[in-house]
């Protein structure tokens, strides 16, 4: 069984400019976390150059107000505008802080982009205990967007970032931190990422009754700061192996994006798919994506979603197992 895809106008080497072209985003406000760098940065900044409104969350404030010169720029010029808030996902008492401000503004969002993350860390712990992986960008998230849902308008979206990454493992709910199972930075990236994917799955059900939908997104491999923590060689060795397999397939090497065609599928998802498409699934190069087996190899081609991120159970048990850990329910 596979998803039906719709056609669309954009693929792989689209941007995120390209992707909105011709859409009016006046008077929709839009929250992007990880504005500090890369896609996030894109990503508010086509955003606002469409006239959106974007609050962007970062942990470090000045660099994100450095890194974001050209996004007032975008903004200014073309009636959007950009307003900067503090959040640090590795520290929930940051995370309820950032929420509570939110939440005093009384201010709605039509669109939450979930953009910040990590990737490949060494083994290590968030203010709360947590996996840094798991607890930064799932936990924190998870926590961030349930506090704040009620800000989200009638038929609003949540959007995911997750990653072709979530191939290299599911969850494992029985271990989230690895204190029993040796560490791998790939494989706790993998879960966190499946987390990602599974955590929309449970929020669309939950919410698309009032026409809130939620999908989660693989941007594409972009060369970003995402990549800082990844020890020497080992992304050089994936994308050997990728390349193999695609001459294998007859296909040719693999290519990395730029960082305005990684931003594209998060805008397409936000503001240009149909909500009843996108809702509950997992979208890549500006379409949704194809299931494919589990036992795929994980180096094999980048596209296609692994059935255990979409399964309904594991998520319904992801989200269960998350509000104890975070000490909420929602």
């Amino acid at each position: 069984m596979t998803n039906i895809i719709e056609a669309t106008p954009f693929g792989a080497t689209s941007t995120s400019d390209e992707v909105l072209s011709g859409i009016n985003l006046k008077g929709k406000r839009i929250l992007v976390t990880g504005v500090s760098a890369g896609l996030g940065v894109e990503t508010a900044r086509s955003l606002v150059a469409h006239s959106a409104q974007v609050v962007g969350a970062a942990r470090d404030l000045k660099k994100a107000t450095a890194a974001t010169e050209q996004v007032r720029n975008d903004a200014a010029a073309n009636g959007g505008s950009l307003e900067l808030v503090e959040l640090d996902l590795a520290n929930l008492k940051s995370v309820r802080a950032c929420a509570d401000a939110l939440l005093a503004k009384r201010q709605p969002f039509d669109v939450v982009i979930a953009n910040a993350g990590v990737m490949a860390t060494p083994f290590g712990h968030t203010a709360d205990g947590f996996e840094t992986q798991f607890g930064t960008n799932h936990l924190g998230h998870f926590v961030l967007v349930n506090r704040i849902t009620s800000l989200l308008r009638d038929g609003g979206r949540l959007i995911n970032l997750s990653s072709a990454g979530h191939r290299y493992s599911n969850v494992d709910l029985n271990d989230p931190n690895f204190e029993r199972t040796p560490y791998e930075p790939f494989v706790a990236y993998g879960r966190s990422k499946t987390a990602n994917i599974l955590f929309v799955v449970a929020f669309d059900r939950r919410h698309r009754d009032r026409g809130v939908r939620a999908a989660a997104v693989h941007p594409g491999g972009i060369q970003t700061e995402l990549g800082r923590y990844a020890e020497p060689g080992r992304i050089e060795k994936v994308i050997e192996e990728i390349n193999r397999q695609l001459a294998a397939q007859g296909k040719g090497p693999f290519q990395w994006k730029t960082i305005p065609q990684g931003a594209a599928t998060s805008v397409w998802a936000a503001a240009v798919a149909q909500a009843d498409q996108i809702g509950g699934q997992y979208c890549e190069n500006c379409h949704v994506a194809e299931i494919v087996p589990d036992d795929t190899p994980i180096t094999a081609v980048s596209e296609g979603v692994r059935r255990y991120a979409l399964d309904a159970k594991s998520a319904e048990a992801l989200w269960k197992k998350s509000e104890e850990l975070v000490g909420e329910s929602f």
